[in-house]
Protein backbone atom coordinates (compact mmCIF):
# COMPACT_ATOMS: atom_id res chain seq x y z
CA UNK A 1 0.00 0.00 0.00
CA UNK A 2 1.40 3.25 -1.02
CA UNK A 3 2.24 5.64 1.78
CA UNK A 4 2.34 9.59 2.45
CA UNK A 5 6.15 9.23 2.57
CA UNK A 6 7.04 9.83 -1.06
CA UNK A 7 10.17 12.21 -0.40
CA UNK A 8 7.89 14.95 -1.90
CA UNK A 9 6.74 16.93 0.65
CA UNK A 10 3.80 19.04 -0.66
CA UNK A 11 5.03 22.47 -1.27
CA UNK A 12 8.53 21.53 -2.06
CA UNK A 13 8.67 22.71 -5.69
CA UNK A 14 8.52 26.49 -3.75
CA UNK A 15 11.88 25.84 -1.74
CA UNK A 16 14.05 22.80 -3.82
CA UNK A 17 14.56 21.98 -7.34
CA UNK A 18 13.00 18.79 -8.22
CA UNK A 19 14.37 15.55 -9.84
CA UNK A 20 13.61 15.00 -13.00
CA UNK A 21 12.80 11.23 -12.61
CA UNK A 22 10.11 11.83 -10.10
CA UNK A 23 7.86 13.56 -12.23
CA UNK A 24 5.44 11.81 -14.11
CA UNK A 25 3.63 13.12 -16.95
CA UNK A 26 1.18 11.72 -20.09
CA UNK A 27 4.23 10.05 -21.79
CA UNK A 28 4.61 8.47 -19.01
CA UNK A 29 1.16 6.41 -19.16
CA UNK A 30 0.80 2.89 -18.89
CA UNK A 31 -1.03 1.16 -21.40
CA UNK A 32 -3.45 0.57 -18.48
CA UNK A 33 -3.70 4.37 -18.57
CA UNK A 34 -4.27 4.54 -22.33
CA UNK A 35 -6.98 1.64 -22.48
CA UNK A 36 -8.87 3.86 -19.81
CA UNK A 37 -8.30 6.87 -21.83
CA UNK A 38 -9.76 5.29 -24.68
CA UNK A 39 -12.73 3.83 -22.74
CA UNK A 40 -13.61 7.41 -21.55
CA UNK A 41 -12.89 8.99 -24.57
CA UNK A 42 -14.93 6.74 -26.70
CA UNK A 43 -17.81 7.84 -23.83
CA UNK A 44 -17.15 11.49 -24.31
CA UNK A 45 -17.72 11.68 -28.54
CA UNK A 46 -19.59 8.49 -28.89
CA UNK A 47 -22.56 8.70 -26.20
CA UNK A 48 -22.49 12.67 -24.62
CA UNK A 49 -21.38 14.64 -27.41
CA UNK A 50 -24.33 14.08 -29.84
CA UNK A 51 -26.92 14.81 -26.98
CA UNK A 52 -25.18 17.98 -26.22
CA UNK A 53 -27.77 19.93 -27.08
CA UNK A 54 -30.90 17.76 -25.55
CA UNK A 55 -28.64 17.69 -22.52
CA UNK A 56 -27.95 21.71 -22.68
CA UNK A 57 -32.22 21.61 -22.49
CA UNK A 58 -31.95 20.10 -19.32
CA UNK A 59 -33.61 16.68 -20.19
CA UNK A 60 -32.22 15.21 -16.76
CA UNK A 61 -33.26 11.33 -17.73
CA UNK A 62 -30.71 11.69 -20.44
CA UNK A 63 -28.03 12.96 -17.71
CA UNK A 64 -28.99 9.75 -15.36
CA UNK A 65 -29.39 7.43 -17.81
CA UNK A 66 -25.51 8.35 -19.67
CA UNK A 67 -24.34 8.40 -16.00
CA UNK A 68 -25.64 4.68 -15.56
CA UNK A 69 -23.93 4.01 -18.98
CA UNK A 70 -20.77 5.66 -17.17
CA UNK A 71 -20.89 2.73 -14.69
CA UNK A 72 -21.47 -0.01 -16.93
CA UNK A 73 -18.23 0.62 -18.39
CA UNK A 74 -16.20 1.32 -15.10
CA UNK A 75 -16.22 5.21 -15.41
CA UNK A 76 -17.81 5.95 -12.14
CA UNK A 77 -15.97 3.15 -10.04
CA UNK A 78 -12.37 4.46 -10.74
CA UNK A 79 -11.74 5.76 -6.95
CA UNK A 80 -13.95 3.42 -5.44
CA UNK A 81 -11.76 0.40 -3.74
CA UNK A 82 -12.31 -3.43 -5.44
CA UNK A 83 -13.84 -4.66 -2.48
CA UNK A 84 -16.91 -1.75 -2.63
CA UNK A 85 -18.01 -2.92 -6.38
CA UNK A 86 -14.93 -0.33 -8.09
CA UNK A 87 -11.86 -0.93 -9.87
CA UNK A 88 -9.47 0.38 -7.24
CA UNK A 89 -7.22 2.46 -9.95
CA UNK A 90 -4.83 5.05 -9.31
CA UNK A 91 -4.97 8.81 -9.20
CA UNK A 92 -3.49 8.73 -12.56
CA UNK A 93 -6.61 6.97 -14.32
CA UNK A 94 -8.91 9.84 -11.84
CA UNK A 95 -7.58 12.54 -13.83
CA UNK A 96 -7.45 10.94 -17.11
CA UNK A 97 -11.40 10.27 -16.44
CA UNK A 98 -11.84 13.98 -15.27
CA UNK A 99 -10.39 15.48 -18.19
CA UNK A 100 -12.31 13.33 -20.61
CA UNK A 101 -15.61 14.10 -19.32
CA UNK A 102 -14.47 17.42 -19.04
CA UNK A 103 -14.77 18.00 -22.58
CA UNK A 104 -19.08 17.21 -22.77
CA UNK A 105 -19.71 20.62 -20.81
CA UNK A 106 -22.79 20.21 -18.37
CA UNK A 107 -22.88 16.46 -18.50
CA UNK A 108 -19.24 16.63 -17.41
CA UNK A 109 -20.32 18.57 -14.24
CA UNK A 110 -22.77 15.99 -13.10
CA UNK A 111 -20.12 13.33 -13.99
CA UNK A 112 -17.30 14.68 -12.04
CA UNK A 113 -19.07 15.99 -9.26
CA UNK A 114 -20.79 12.76 -8.79
CA UNK A 115 -17.37 10.49 -8.45
CA UNK A 116 -15.64 13.50 -6.67
CA UNK A 117 -17.09 15.09 -3.74
CA UNK A 118 -20.10 12.99 -4.12
CA UNK A 119 -19.00 9.76 -3.88
CA UNK A 120 -15.08 10.20 -1.97
CA UNK A 121 -16.04 11.11 1.58
CA UNK A 122 -17.38 8.19 1.96
CA UNK A 123 -14.85 6.32 0.23
CA UNK A 124 -12.24 7.91 2.77
CA UNK A 125 -14.13 8.75 5.99
CA UNK A 126 -16.85 6.15 6.14
CA UNK A 127 -17.31 3.40 8.33
CA UNK A 128 -17.09 -0.18 6.71
CA UNK A 129 -20.84 -0.64 7.18
CA UNK A 130 -21.69 2.39 5.09
CA UNK A 131 -19.21 2.00 2.43
CA UNK A 132 -20.81 -1.70 1.86
CA UNK A 133 -24.05 0.16 1.92
CA UNK A 134 -23.24 3.06 -0.74
CA UNK A 135 -20.65 2.80 -2.71
CA UNK A 136 -21.37 -0.03 -4.87
CA UNK A 137 -24.27 1.63 -5.87
CA UNK A 138 -22.08 4.95 -6.11
CA UNK A 139 -19.67 2.72 -8.30
CA UNK A 140 -22.70 1.21 -10.78
CA UNK A 141 -24.46 4.18 -11.19
CA UNK A 142 -27.77 2.87 -9.40
CA UNK A 143 -27.46 5.86 -6.82
CA UNK A 144 -26.01 8.96 -8.09
CA UNK A 145 -24.68 11.61 -5.20
CA UNK A 146 -24.22 15.08 -4.02
CA UNK A 147 -22.39 17.53 -2.08
CA UNK A 148 -24.44 20.02 0.01
CA UNK A 149 -21.99 22.56 1.83
CA UNK A 150 -23.04 25.97 0.76
CA UNK A 151 -25.46 27.77 2.31
CA UNK A 152 -27.32 31.60 1.70
CA UNK A 153 -25.19 33.10 4.61
CA UNK A 154 -22.02 30.34 3.97
CA UNK A 155 -20.25 30.38 0.85
CA UNK A 156 -16.23 30.84 1.13
CA UNK A 157 -16.91 30.89 4.49
CA UNK A 158 -18.17 27.36 4.91
CA UNK A 159 -17.53 26.97 8.65
CA UNK A 160 -20.28 29.74 8.94
CA UNK A 161 -23.33 27.59 7.98
CA UNK A 162 -26.14 27.51 10.45
CA UNK A 163 -27.75 24.25 9.36
CA UNK A 164 -28.21 22.26 12.61
CA UNK A 165 -28.47 18.61 13.94
CA UNK A 166 -30.17 17.90 16.72
CA UNK A 167 -30.26 13.77 18.19
CA UNK A 168 -33.71 12.86 19.10
CA UNK A 169 -34.90 11.39 22.31
CA UNK A 170 -34.31 7.62 21.48
CA UNK A 171 -30.86 8.83 20.28
CA UNK A 172 -31.95 6.90 16.85
CA UNK A 173 -31.88 9.41 14.27
CA UNK A 174 -30.82 13.19 14.08
CA UNK A 175 -33.00 15.71 13.19
CA UNK A 176 -31.60 18.13 10.64
CA UNK A 177 -32.72 21.83 9.42
CA UNK A 178 -31.38 23.91 7.37
CA UNK A 179 -30.82 25.06 3.81
CA UNK A 180 -28.14 24.18 1.66
CA UNK A 181 -28.22 26.38 -2.08
CA UNK A 182 -26.38 25.30 -5.34
CA UNK A 183 -26.45 22.28 -5.02
CA UNK A 184 -24.89 20.14 -8.27
CA UNK A 185 -27.11 16.75 -8.96
CA UNK A 186 -29.69 17.98 -6.56
CA UNK A 187 -33.09 16.84 -8.76
CA UNK A 188 -31.71 13.58 -9.27
CA UNK A 189 -29.18 12.43 -6.63
CA UNK A 190 -29.79 9.49 -4.37
CA UNK A 191 -27.34 10.39 -1.66
CA UNK A 192 -25.92 13.73 -0.70
CA UNK A 193 -23.09 14.57 1.84
CA UNK A 194 -24.42 17.09 4.45
CA UNK A 195 -22.64 19.66 6.50
CA UNK A 196 -24.35 20.33 9.52
CA UNK A 197 -23.91 21.88 13.61
CA UNK A 198 -24.87 19.00 16.19
CA UNK A 199 -26.51 21.11 18.90
CA UNK A 200 -25.77 24.07 16.84
CA UNK A 201 -21.49 23.92 17.18
CA UNK A 202 -19.88 20.96 16.31
CA UNK A 203 -19.71 20.48 12.31
CA UNK A 204 -20.33 17.22 11.28
CA UNK A 205 -20.79 15.42 8.05
CA UNK A 206 -23.78 13.40 7.35
CA UNK A 207 -25.00 10.63 4.62
CA UNK A 208 -28.75 11.59 3.38
CA UNK A 209 -31.16 9.80 1.37
CA UNK A 210 -33.48 11.34 -1.04
CA UNK A 211 -36.08 9.68 0.85
CA UNK A 212 -35.80 10.35 4.34
CA UNK A 213 -38.48 12.33 5.87
CA UNK A 214 -38.01 15.92 5.92
CA UNK A 215 -35.66 16.74 2.27
CA UNK A 216 -37.57 18.32 -0.10
CA UNK A 217 -36.02 20.39 -3.38
CA UNK A 218 -36.07 23.75 -4.36
CA UNK A 219 -37.08 24.50 -7.89
CA UNK A 220 -33.89 24.12 -10.68
CA UNK A 221 -32.37 27.94 -10.84
CA UNK A 222 -31.98 29.31 -13.80
CA UNK A 223 -28.18 29.32 -14.44
CA UNK A 224 -26.01 31.26 -16.86
CA UNK A 225 -24.15 27.96 -17.88
CA UNK A 226 -23.79 24.70 -17.43
CA UNK A 227 -27.55 24.40 -17.71
CA UNK A 228 -27.61 20.32 -18.34
CA UNK A 229 -26.35 20.03 -14.94
CA UNK A 230 -29.16 20.44 -12.14
CA UNK A 231 -28.43 23.33 -9.40
CA UNK A 232 -31.51 23.10 -6.74
CA UNK A 233 -31.58 24.08 -2.97
CA UNK A 234 -31.75 21.15 -0.49
CA UNK A 235 -34.49 22.14 1.79
CA UNK A 236 -34.07 19.93 5.57
CA UNK A 237 -36.94 20.57 7.60
CA UNK A 238 -37.05 18.11 10.72
CA UNK A 239 -35.47 16.06 8.56
CA UNK A 240 -34.66 12.68 10.14
CA UNK A 241 -30.65 10.85 9.60
CA UNK A 242 -30.36 7.69 11.06
CA UNK A 243 -27.29 7.76 13.31
CA UNK A 244 -25.21 4.97 12.00
CA UNK A 245 -25.38 8.00 8.44
CA UNK A 246 -23.29 10.23 10.73
CA UNK A 247 -20.05 10.61 8.55
CA UNK A 248 -16.55 10.46 10.46
CA UNK A 249 -16.75 12.05 13.46
CA UNK A 250 -18.44 14.39 15.18
CA UNK A 251 -17.39 18.26 14.89
CA UNK A 252 -14.56 17.00 12.63
CA UNK A 253 -16.86 17.43 9.48
CA UNK A 254 -15.03 20.59 8.51
CA UNK A 255 -11.80 17.98 8.01
CA UNK A 256 -13.95 15.89 5.59
CA UNK A 257 -15.10 18.86 3.68
CA UNK A 258 -11.68 20.53 3.23
CA UNK A 259 -9.20 17.52 2.33
CA UNK A 260 -11.97 16.30 -0.20
CA UNK A 261 -12.39 19.72 -1.84
CA UNK A 262 -8.11 19.29 -2.58
CA UNK A 263 -9.08 16.32 -4.85
CA UNK A 264 -11.76 18.45 -5.88
CA UNK A 265 -9.78 21.10 -7.21
CA UNK A 266 -7.74 18.72 -8.99
CA UNK A 267 -10.14 16.69 -10.60
CA UNK A 268 -11.68 20.21 -12.10
CA UNK A 269 -7.93 21.28 -13.18
CA UNK A 270 -8.39 17.72 -15.12
CA UNK A 271 -11.91 18.68 -16.59
CA UNK A 272 -10.65 22.09 -17.97
CA UNK A 273 -7.95 20.93 -20.03
CA UNK A 274 -10.34 18.48 -21.55
CA UNK A 275 -12.14 21.10 -22.17
CA UNK A 276 -9.64 23.79 -23.33
CA UNK A 277 -9.03 20.79 -26.10
CA UNK A 278 -12.19 20.49 -26.95
CA UNK A 279 -12.45 24.58 -27.59
CA UNK A 280 -10.02 24.53 -29.39
CA UNK A 281 -10.82 21.58 -31.98
CA UNK A 282 -13.79 23.59 -32.64
CA UNK A 283 -12.37 26.49 -32.91
CA UNK A 284 -9.40 24.94 -35.51
CA UNK A 285 -12.08 23.85 -37.58
CA UNK A 286 -14.36 27.09 -37.70
CA UNK A 287 -10.73 29.10 -38.88
CA UNK A 288 -10.17 26.74 -41.69
CA UNK A 289 -13.34 26.30 -43.15
CA UNK A 290 -14.10 30.13 -43.23
CA UNK A 291 -12.64 32.67 -45.88
CA UNK A 292 -12.01 36.59 -45.69
CA UNK A 293 -10.47 38.61 -47.96
CA UNK A 294 -9.71 35.39 -50.10
CA UNK A 295 -7.98 33.34 -47.63
CA UNK A 296 -9.01 31.25 -44.34
CA UNK A 297 -9.23 33.09 -41.05
CA UNK A 298 -6.15 29.74 -40.22
CA UNK A 299 -3.86 31.74 -42.86
CA UNK A 300 -3.47 34.97 -40.92
CA UNK A 301 -0.95 35.72 -38.56
CA UNK A 302 -3.11 36.74 -35.68
CA UNK A 303 -4.92 33.71 -35.78
CA UNK A 304 -1.58 31.72 -35.81
CA UNK A 305 -0.86 33.35 -32.55
CA UNK A 306 -3.80 33.17 -31.05
CA UNK A 307 -3.80 29.38 -31.41
CA UNK A 308 -0.02 28.94 -31.25
CA UNK A 309 -0.86 30.35 -27.51
CA UNK A 310 -4.11 28.43 -27.33
CA UNK A 311 -1.77 25.21 -27.88
CA UNK A 312 0.57 26.45 -25.44
CA UNK A 313 -1.36 26.88 -22.05
CA UNK A 314 -2.98 23.30 -23.07
CA UNK A 315 0.59 21.74 -22.95
CA UNK A 316 1.33 23.66 -19.91
CA UNK A 317 -1.74 22.95 -18.06
CA UNK A 318 -1.86 19.00 -19.02
CA UNK A 319 2.22 18.89 -17.86
CA UNK A 320 1.11 20.36 -14.42
CA UNK A 321 -2.29 18.08 -14.18
CA UNK A 322 -0.14 14.84 -14.55
CA UNK A 323 2.70 15.99 -12.43
CA UNK A 324 -0.07 16.53 -9.37
CA UNK A 325 -1.52 13.29 -10.26
CA UNK A 326 1.19 11.20 -9.44
CA UNK A 327 1.78 12.87 -6.52
CA UNK A 328 -1.31 12.50 -4.98
CA UNK A 329 -0.94 8.90 -5.85
CA UNK A 330 2.23 8.74 -3.93
CA UNK A 331 0.42 10.02 -0.92
CA UNK A 332 -2.83 8.16 -1.42
CA UNK A 333 -2.43 4.74 -2.77
CA UNK A 334 -5.33 2.62 -1.93
CA UNK A 335 -5.97 4.65 1.82
CA UNK A 336 -9.52 4.23 2.53
CA UNK A 337 -9.33 1.97 5.42
CA UNK A 338 -11.10 3.08 8.71
CA UNK A 339 -8.28 2.20 10.98
CA UNK A 340 -5.95 4.70 8.47
CA UNK A 341 -8.18 7.50 9.05
CA UNK A 342 -5.21 10.01 9.94
CA UNK A 343 -3.37 9.07 7.05
CA UNK A 344 -5.76 9.70 5.00
CA UNK A 345 -6.22 13.00 6.50
CA UNK A 346 -2.49 13.79 6.12
CA UNK A 347 -2.91 12.25 1.86
CA UNK A 348 -5.49 14.49 1.27
CA UNK A 349 -4.07 17.46 3.10
CA UNK A 350 -0.34 17.08 1.69
CA UNK A 351 -0.89 18.22 -1.52
CA UNK A 352 -3.06 21.39 -0.80
CA UNK A 353 -1.38 23.73 -2.43
CA UNK A 354 -0.41 21.70 -5.85
CA UNK A 355 -4.18 21.38 -6.02
CA UNK A 356 -4.91 24.99 -5.89
CA UNK A 357 -2.34 25.58 -8.54
CA UNK A 358 -4.14 23.07 -10.79
CA UNK A 359 -7.48 24.63 -10.14
CA UNK A 360 -6.70 27.93 -10.72
CA UNK A 361 -4.25 27.33 -13.55
CA UNK A 362 -6.15 25.06 -15.52
CA UNK A 363 -9.80 26.76 -14.90
CA UNK A 364 -8.25 30.35 -16.18
CA UNK A 365 -6.38 28.31 -19.24
CA UNK A 366 -10.40 27.06 -20.25
CA UNK A 367 -11.73 30.78 -19.64
CA UNK A 368 -8.56 31.63 -22.34
CA UNK A 369 -9.27 28.88 -24.43
CA UNK A 370 -13.05 29.50 -25.19
CA UNK A 371 -12.32 33.46 -25.30
CA UNK A 372 -9.88 33.56 -28.19
CA UNK A 373 -12.26 30.64 -29.73
CA UNK A 374 -14.71 32.68 -29.07
CA UNK A 375 -13.09 35.84 -31.08
CA UNK A 376 -12.21 33.72 -33.90
CA UNK A 377 -15.38 32.21 -34.66
CA UNK A 378 -15.99 35.95 -35.43
CA UNK A 379 -20.18 36.82 -34.76
CA UNK A 380 -20.83 33.28 -35.24
CA UNK A 381 -19.13 32.99 -32.03
CA UNK A 382 -21.74 34.60 -30.36
CA UNK A 383 -25.04 32.86 -31.93
CA UNK A 384 -26.29 29.30 -30.13
CA UNK A 385 -25.59 27.47 -33.06
CA UNK A 386 -22.01 27.18 -32.47
CA UNK A 387 -20.64 24.99 -29.51
CA UNK A 388 -18.14 27.37 -28.69
CA UNK A 389 -21.44 29.93 -27.55
CA UNK A 390 -22.09 27.60 -24.91
CA UNK A 391 -18.58 26.55 -23.69
CA UNK A 392 -18.14 30.08 -23.29
CA UNK A 393 -20.94 30.20 -20.99
CA UNK A 394 -20.12 26.89 -19.30
CA UNK A 395 -16.46 28.22 -18.24
CA UNK A 396 -17.09 30.70 -16.25
CA UNK A 397 -18.39 28.66 -13.31
CA UNK A 398 -14.90 27.21 -12.74
CA UNK A 399 -13.21 30.14 -11.42
CA UNK A 400 -15.90 29.86 -8.72
CA UNK A 401 -16.28 25.90 -8.29
CA UNK A 402 -14.87 23.84 -5.36
CA UNK A 403 -13.20 27.35 -4.08
CA UNK A 404 -13.08 30.32 -5.64
CA UNK A 405 -9.50 31.00 -7.53
CA UNK A 406 -9.23 34.35 -4.82
CA UNK A 407 -9.24 31.81 -2.25
CA UNK A 408 -7.31 29.07 -3.42
CA UNK A 409 -4.52 32.19 -4.56
CA UNK A 410 -4.92 32.66 -0.55
CA UNK A 411 -4.55 29.17 0.30
CA UNK A 412 -1.33 28.75 -1.36
CA UNK A 413 0.83 31.21 -0.22
CA UNK A 414 -0.78 31.43 2.74
CA UNK A 415 -0.48 27.42 3.53
CA UNK A 416 2.64 27.64 2.16
CA UNK A 417 3.71 29.84 5.28
CA UNK A 418 2.96 28.06 7.78
CA UNK A 419 4.03 25.18 6.54
CA UNK A 420 6.94 26.19 6.90
CA UNK A 421 6.95 28.02 10.06
CA UNK A 422 5.98 24.48 11.15
CA UNK A 423 9.72 23.46 9.82
CA UNK A 424 8.01 20.97 7.38
CA UNK A 425 10.05 23.11 4.80
CA UNK A 426 13.02 24.35 4.81
CA UNK A 427 12.10 27.75 4.28
CA UNK A 428 15.20 29.53 6.23
CA UNK A 429 18.08 27.86 3.64
CA UNK A 430 15.28 28.34 0.71
CA UNK A 431 15.48 32.31 1.48
CA UNK A 432 18.88 32.18 2.31
CA UNK A 433 19.79 30.72 -1.63
CA UNK A 434 17.15 32.91 -3.05
CA UNK A 435 18.80 36.34 -2.19
CA UNK A 436 22.38 34.79 -3.00
CA UNK A 437 21.15 34.19 -5.96
CA UNK A 438 19.67 37.21 -6.74
CA UNK A 439 22.81 38.67 -5.82
CA UNK A 440 24.96 37.17 -8.57
CA UNK A 441 26.08 38.95 -11.12
CA UNK A 442 27.05 36.28 -13.78
CA UNK A 443 24.29 33.57 -13.81
CA UNK A 444 25.89 30.04 -12.97
CA UNK A 445 28.78 28.36 -15.40
CA UNK A 446 26.42 25.68 -17.56
CA UNK A 447 23.35 26.33 -16.08
CA UNK A 448 20.51 25.03 -18.38
CA UNK A 449 19.09 28.01 -19.31
CA UNK A 450 15.43 26.87 -18.81
CA UNK A 451 16.70 25.29 -15.54
CA UNK A 452 18.21 28.66 -14.76
CA UNK A 453 14.51 30.49 -15.30
CA UNK A 454 12.82 27.86 -12.61
CA UNK A 455 15.43 28.62 -10.19
CA UNK A 456 15.32 32.55 -10.90
CA UNK A 457 11.56 32.23 -10.76
CA UNK A 458 11.87 30.25 -7.04
CA UNK A 459 14.32 33.24 -5.61
CA UNK A 460 11.76 36.05 -6.72
CA UNK A 461 9.41 34.29 -5.36
CA UNK A 462 10.73 33.38 -2.16
CA UNK A 463 12.39 36.59 -1.79
CA UNK A 464 9.63 38.62 -1.93
CA UNK A 465 7.59 36.52 0.62
CA UNK A 466 10.52 36.98 3.14
CA UNK A 467 10.25 40.81 2.23
CA UNK A 468 6.33 40.44 3.03
CA UNK A 469 6.87 38.21 6.01
CA UNK A 470 9.18 40.90 7.67
CA UNK A 471 7.27 44.13 6.29
CA UNK A 472 3.76 43.08 7.87
CA UNK A 473 4.32 40.08 10.10
CA UNK A 474 1.35 38.38 11.47
CA UNK A 475 -0.50 40.83 9.62
CA UNK A 476 0.07 39.33 6.42
CA UNK A 477 -2.58 37.08 6.07
CA UNK A 478 -5.00 40.23 6.25
CA UNK A 479 -2.50 41.77 3.30
CA UNK A 480 -4.72 39.96 0.38
CA UNK A 481 -3.77 41.97 -2.23
CA UNK A 482 0.14 41.05 -1.59
CA UNK A 483 -0.28 36.92 -1.15
CA UNK A 484 -2.47 37.08 -4.10
CA UNK A 485 -0.09 38.43 -6.18
CA UNK A 486 2.96 36.55 -4.31
CA UNK A 487 1.04 33.06 -5.42
CA UNK A 488 0.50 34.19 -8.72
CA UNK A 489 4.43 33.91 -8.84
CA UNK A 490 3.92 30.59 -7.06
CA UNK A 491 1.65 29.40 -10.03
CA UNK A 492 3.77 30.24 -12.76
CA UNK A 493 6.79 28.55 -11.10
CA UNK A 494 4.93 25.51 -10.53
CA UNK A 495 3.57 25.64 -14.73
CA UNK A 496 7.02 26.27 -15.35
CA UNK A 497 8.76 23.50 -14.07
CA UNK A 498 6.10 21.34 -15.02
CA UNK A 499 6.65 21.96 -18.78
CA UNK A 500 10.08 22.57 -18.88
CA UNK A 501 10.67 19.04 -16.76
CA UNK A 502 8.33 17.90 -19.13
CA UNK A 503 10.17 18.69 -22.29
CA UNK A 504 13.46 18.00 -21.05
CA UNK A 505 12.12 14.44 -20.27
CA UNK A 506 10.47 13.37 -23.46
CA UNK A 507 12.94 14.94 -25.76
CA UNK A 508 16.25 13.76 -26.70
CA UNK A 509 18.03 17.07 -27.03
CA UNK A 510 17.51 20.36 -25.73
CA UNK A 511 18.48 21.63 -29.53
CA UNK A 512 15.96 19.12 -31.19
CA UNK A 513 13.66 21.94 -32.11
CA UNK A 514 10.39 19.91 -31.69
CA UNK A 515 6.69 21.07 -31.34
CA UNK A 516 7.09 20.31 -27.98
CA UNK A 517 10.02 22.99 -27.89
CA UNK A 518 7.71 25.73 -29.47
CA UNK A 519 5.01 24.59 -26.57
CA UNK A 520 7.40 24.94 -24.19
CA UNK A 521 9.60 28.21 -25.36
CA UNK A 522 6.24 29.50 -25.66
CA UNK A 523 4.91 28.43 -22.06
CA UNK A 524 8.14 30.24 -20.64
CA UNK A 525 7.64 33.43 -22.56
CA UNK A 526 4.22 34.00 -21.46
CA UNK A 527 5.09 33.07 -17.79
CA UNK A 528 8.07 35.83 -17.95
CA UNK A 529 5.67 38.37 -19.09
CA UNK A 530 3.07 37.65 -16.14
CA UNK A 531 6.14 37.56 -13.34
CA UNK A 532 7.47 41.22 -14.76
CA UNK A 533 4.00 42.28 -14.21
CA UNK A 534 3.39 41.01 -11.05
CA UNK A 535 6.72 41.96 -9.75
CA UNK A 536 5.57 45.35 -11.02
CA UNK A 537 2.45 45.37 -9.28
CA UNK A 538 4.46 44.30 -5.53
CA UNK A 539 6.98 47.11 -6.68
CA UNK A 540 5.40 50.02 -4.45
CA UNK A 541 4.87 47.65 -1.51
CA UNK A 542 8.15 45.33 -1.11
CA UNK A 543 10.76 46.53 -2.81
CA UNK A 544 10.57 50.65 -3.10
CA UNK A 545 13.19 50.64 -0.65
CA UNK A 546 15.59 48.14 -2.21
CA UNK A 547 16.59 49.71 -5.70
CA UNK A 548 18.94 47.41 -6.48
CA UNK A 549 17.45 44.17 -5.54
CA UNK A 550 14.36 45.66 -7.79
CA UNK A 551 16.68 46.25 -10.71
CA UNK A 552 18.34 42.68 -10.21
CA UNK A 553 14.98 40.86 -10.40
CA UNK A 554 13.91 42.87 -13.50
CA UNK A 555 17.16 42.60 -14.75
CA UNK A 556 17.09 38.99 -14.45
CA UNK A 557 13.32 38.52 -16.15
CA UNK A 558 14.49 40.62 -18.88
CA UNK A 559 17.93 38.41 -19.93
CA UNK A 560 15.65 36.02 -20.71
CA UNK A 561 15.05 36.62 -24.78
CA UNK A 562 13.63 34.16 -27.50
CA UNK A 563 14.45 34.79 -30.83
CA UNK A 564 12.21 34.36 -34.09
CA UNK A 565 9.17 33.91 -31.74
CA UNK A 566 6.55 34.61 -34.88
CA UNK A 567 7.87 32.27 -37.05
CA UNK A 568 7.60 29.70 -33.47
CA UNK A 569 4.41 30.30 -33.07
CA UNK A 570 3.23 30.13 -36.82
CA UNK A 571 4.90 26.71 -36.72
CA UNK A 572 3.53 25.81 -33.75
CA UNK A 573 0.07 27.28 -35.64
CA UNK A 574 0.97 25.07 -38.62
CA UNK A 575 1.31 21.51 -37.05
CA UNK A 576 -2.07 22.29 -34.84
CA UNK A 577 -4.14 22.88 -38.46
CA UNK A 578 -2.38 19.36 -39.46
CA UNK A 579 -3.47 17.45 -36.80
CA UNK A 580 -6.72 19.56 -36.44
CA UNK A 581 -6.60 19.54 -32.88
CA UNK A 582 -4.37 19.53 -29.72
CA UNK A 583 -2.13 16.39 -29.81
CA UNK A 584 1.45 15.75 -28.37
Amino acid sequence: MAKLMTGIPGGSFLVNQIKEEDLFFPEDLTDEHKMILKTAKQFATREVEPNYKAIENQDFDLVVNLLKKAGSLGLLAHSIPEEYGGLGLDKVSKGIVGEQVGSTGSYGVAHSNHTCIATLPITYFGTHEQKKRYLPKLASGEFIGAYCLTEPDAGSDAMSGKTTAVLNESKSYYLLNGTKIYITNAAFSDTFIVYAKIDGQHFTAFIVEKDFPGLKLGPEEKKMGIKGSSTRSVILEDCEVPVENLLGDIGRGHIIAFTVLNLGRFNLGSACVGASKHALKNTVTHINGRKQFGQTLAEFGASKEKVAKMASRIYTAESLQYRTSMLLERALGELNDESDRAETIAGLSEYAMECAVCKVYSSETLDFLVDEGLQLHGGAGFISEYRIEQMYRDSRINRIFEGTNEINRLLLTGQFLKKSLKGLLPYEQAVKDAFLRLSEKEPAVNEDKQIGLVQDLRSIYLVLVELARKKFGKDLETQQEVLMKLSDLAIQLYATESVVFRTRKSTDSENNRTHKHFLMELSVEEAINQAIITVRELDQELLESNTELRDRIFSILLSYQFADSINRNRMIAATIYEQGEYRI
